[in-house]
C-alpha cells in the first residue's frame, strides 16, 4: 500500500472500525500511538498505526512478524498484543493501555527505593525474551510501559530478531541508548544488555552515560553512600564497551541481580554526615598513608576514596572486590587481564597469573621494594614485589605469607600481614576484621 493511494491521516475523534480515536500519545520513527475507546469491549486501548509511507508489502510482513513474535513471548512484563490487522485501510496493532511510559515518568524525580523496585520487572522482561532467542534491539525508556498496579511491561519488538539468525545492517535502535557494537551493525543479546544498563543507570541518577562511556559514568557521585558498593560493579559489567566483557545476555543479568538485590535493598539508609565525621574519616586515611608501609604509592578507591594499592584484592575500607582495578599506577604498563600496573620486563602479571606480557625490554630494574622469595629453584629471577601473588618470570604461585610490618597483625583467614589498627577488611582475602 503506497502513501499516495492509501487512506488519509488518522485524526482525533475519528472512528476506525470499533475504535474511537481519543488522543495521540506518541509518534516514533515507525508508527504513531493513539489512545482509543473500544466500543465493543467498553475499554480504552492503545492503537499503534504505522506511518502511511511505510506501509508497503514488506513493511506489513515486518509488522505481522512483530505480532507473531510478541504473541510468543507470554510474560507478565512484556506488553501483549490484543489484536492486529487492517481496519478501514489502516494496519492497526492494539495493545492494553498503560498510564504512560518510563521516559515520561523520568521527567519527575523518583525516590531511590521506587527506582530500584523497577529493576526486577525490567530485567525479567528482557531475560524472558533472550531465553526465547529474541533480541529486542531498541531497549529505551519509551518502550517500558507503566500500569496502575505498578506493573512494568516491555513493548515494541518491531525491530527484534531471532538470536540464532545472522543480523546485518545498522540503523536499528535509538540514538543515546545504542551499544557501540550495535552502532557498528552487530546487535546481539549483549547489545540489549548495554542498552538496559543505560536505562537502569538513568533510573537511579537521572543521567544517561554517553560516548566514550568512561567509568564511572556521570551521576555516580549521587549514588555514593546511598547504595551498596557492589552495585557499581554490577553496572560496570553492564556498561562494558568491550561486549566480550559484558553480561552475555539478560538471563545472566537476572541471576546477578538476584544475588545483588538483597544487599541493595538492605543497604543502610543514607544519613547526613556531620563535618566532624568527614574530618575523622579523612584523618584516618591520612594517618594510614603516613604510617610505615611496604607498599607505595596509594591511590583512592573508586568506591569509597580510601587509600588502596594495586596489589590489594579488596578495599580494606569498603570491601570492594578488585578483580579488575584500573587506578592510576606508577608502573610503566598495565596487565590486559586485571588492569593493574606491570613492569616492562615481566613475562607474566605478578597479580593475576595473566598471560605473557613480555619481555618487552632489556632494561633491568633496581627497585628498592623488590623482595626475594620465588620458591622455584629453576627460576633465574628471585625478586618479588611485596604482596605479589605470582612470580612474574616463572608464574610460580607465592606460598609465603607477606608481613605488613615486623610486629604487625596477620589476617586470620589468609595469614598475610594487615594494618589492623586501620583496616575494616583484609585487603587480600576480604575477611571482616571488625569482629
Amino acid at each position: 500500500m503506497s502513501a499516495g493511494g492509501g487512506p488519509g491521516p488518522v485524526r482525533v475523534r475519528q472512528r476506525l472500525g470499533q475504535y474511537r480515536i481519543e488522543q495521540r500519545l506518541d509518534r516514533g520513527g515507525f508508527a504513531t500511538v493513539y489512545r482509543a475507546y473500544d466500543t465493543v469491549e467498553g475499554i480504552r486501548v492503545a492503537l499503534k498505526i504505522p506511518h502511511a509511507h511505510l506501509v508497503t508489502m514488506g513493511a506489513l510482513r515486518d509488522f505481522r512478524k512483530e505480532v507473531r513474535l510478541t504473541a510468543s513471548l507470554d510474560h507478565p512484563n512484556i506488553l501483549p498484543i490484543k489484536t492486529a490487522g487492517m481496519v478501514d485501510g489502516h494496519f492497526v496493532i492494539v495493545h492494553p493501555l498503560g498510564l504512560g511510559n518510563l521516559a515520561t515518568r523520568l521527567e519527575r524525580r523518583m525516590p531511590l527505593a521506587a527506582a530500584v523496585a523497577l529493576f526486577d520487572p525490567m530485567i525479567e522482561a528482557l531475560a524472558h525474551a533472550h531465553r526465547h532467542g529474541v533480541i529486542h534491539c531498541d531497549v529505551k525508556p519509551e518502550n517500558f510501559i507503566l500500569f496502575r498496579d505498578g506493573q512494568v511491561r516491555l513493548a515494541d519488538f518491531g525491530i527484534a530478531r531471532f538470536a540464532q539468525h545472522t543480523l546485518t545492517g545498522s540503523g536499528s535502535g535509538t540514538v543515546g541508548y545504542v551499544s557501540p557494537d550495535q552502532a557498528l551493525g552487530k546487535p546481539t543479546t549483549r547489545s540489549d544488555v548495554f542498552s538496559l544498563g543505560l536505562v537502569l543507570w538513568q533510573l537511579l541518577t537521572g543521567s544517561v552515560p554517553a560516548w566514550p562511556f568512561d567509568w564511572p559514568p556521570v551521576g555516580a557521585s549521587r549514588l555514593r553512600g546511598r547504595v551498596h558498593p557492589d552495585l557499581f560493579g554490577f553496572f560496570e559489567r553492564l556498561l562494558k564497551v568491550d561486549d566480550r566483557r559484558r553480561f552475555a545476555d539478560a538471563e545472566k543479568v537476572r541471576l546477578a541481580w538476584r544475588r545483588l538485590r538483597p544487599k541493595v535493598l538492605n543497604a543502610p539508609a543514607r544519613r547526613p554526615r556531620s563535618s566532624a565525621t568527614v574530618r575523622w574519616k579523612s584523618a584516618r586515611f591520612r594517618a594510614f598513608v603516613r604510617s610505615p608501609s611496604p607498599l607505595r604509592p596509594f591511590r583512592p578507591c573508586p568506591s569509597c576514596r580510601g587509600p588502596i594499592h594495586e596489589a590489594m584484592r579488596f578495599c580494606p575500607w569498603c570491601d570492594k572486590d578488585f578483580r579488575k582495578l584500573r587506578v592510576e599506577t606508577s608502573l610503566p604498563a598495565r596487565c590486559p587481564r586485571c588492569e593493574r600496573g606491570v613492569k616492562l620486563d615481566w613475562v607474566y602479571c605478578a597479580w593475576c597469573h595473566g598471560k605473557a606480557i613480555g619481555p618487552l625490554t632489556e632494561r633491568t630494574y633496581t627497585d628498592v621494594n623488590y623482595e626475594s622469595g620465588c620458591r622455584n629453584e629453576r627460576c633465574g629471577r628471585r625478586e618479588l614485589l611485596p604482596f605479589s601473588r605470582y612470580c612474574p618470570w616463572c608464574r610460580t604461585r607465592v606460598r609465603r605469607t607477606f608481613s605488613w610490618s615486623k610486629r604487625g597483625r596477620r589476617c586470620g583467614g589468609c595469614g598475610w600481614g594487615i594494618a589492623g589498627e586501620f583496616w575494616d577488611h583484609c585487603a587480600w582475602c576480604g575477611k571482616d576484621l571488625r569482629g
